[in-house]
């Protein structure tokens, strides 16, 4: 495996890459926005973590260039700030995790292992429907049946994608939070709780967007449902 990180602060580059080298994964360091394009378009890394606060161009501004550019290498995001507008803006960005600094390399090492296990069901080319939903498995686009119009059509994180693939395997089930955390980010991964409320108000959000009858519905003291409107 071989990482990149996006970090201006030198020390953090170096305590990581000890770390990684540890636990026998290469990594490579960048120390600003503009000088991580290059090593971003070169396609030789599986993972990218990188910092929201940068010199000359901060992390969101990198991220939706590196998503226009049709990169879809996952990366973490990095953040001092923990706060629900903080996660959805790098969500929205295209980021498919976030992580708050300070934070401990054994959470960072679990994310990463998470974020590198790809679900066999996101190698096929199935697509996946329910009710008035396409979702192709190929691409990761989410749409409505039948539109070809390109408008209409989103293109979701490999976080997104597992969860919706998920719920679609299983509509008008509830599924109980800790099941959707086992399939999300596997039996051993460490994540908070609520960054599955993140990505549950982000699925919504997508939904909304491309005016489907399928929501989201919330089974309080229990999980979720996939569910159309009567």
């Amino acid at each position: 495996m071989r990482i990149l990180i996006i970090e201006d602060d030198e020390q953090l580059c170096e305590t990581l890459q000890l770390q990684f080298e540890h636990h026998g994964i290469e990594s490579d360091c960048v120390h600003s926005g503009l000088d991580a394009l290059y090593y971003v378009m070169q396609s030789v890394y599986d993972l990218i973590i990188l910092d929201r606060m940068l010199p000359g161009m901060d992390g969101i501004a990198l991220l939706k260039i590196i998503r226009e550019n049709n990169v879809h290498t996952p990366i973490i995001l990095a953040t001092a700030v923990d706060s629900v507008e903080e996660r959805i803006a790098g969500l929205d960005n295209g980021a498919d995790d976030y992580l708050v600094k300070p934070y401990d390399i054994g959470e960072l090492l679990a994310r990463i292992r998470a974020l590198c296990r790809r679900p066999d069901t996101l190698e096929d080319k199935r697509t996946l429907t329910f009710e008035d939903l396409e979702f192709s498995l190929a691409n990761l686009e989410l749409s409505l049946k039948g539109t070809a119009s390109v408008d209409t059509k989103l293109h979701l994180s490999r976080r997104e994608a597992v969860l919706l693939e998920y719920f679609l395997l299983h509509p008008n089930q509830t599924l109980a939070r800790q099941l959707i955390y086992t399939r999300v980010w596997g039996p051993d991964g460490e994540v908070e709780d609520g960054n599955l409320d993140t990505y549950i108000y982000y699925l919504r959000k997508h939904l909304r967007t491309i005016k489907s009858r399928v929501h989201i519905q919330t089974v309080h003291g229990i999980g979720y449902r996939l569910e159309a409107e009567k």
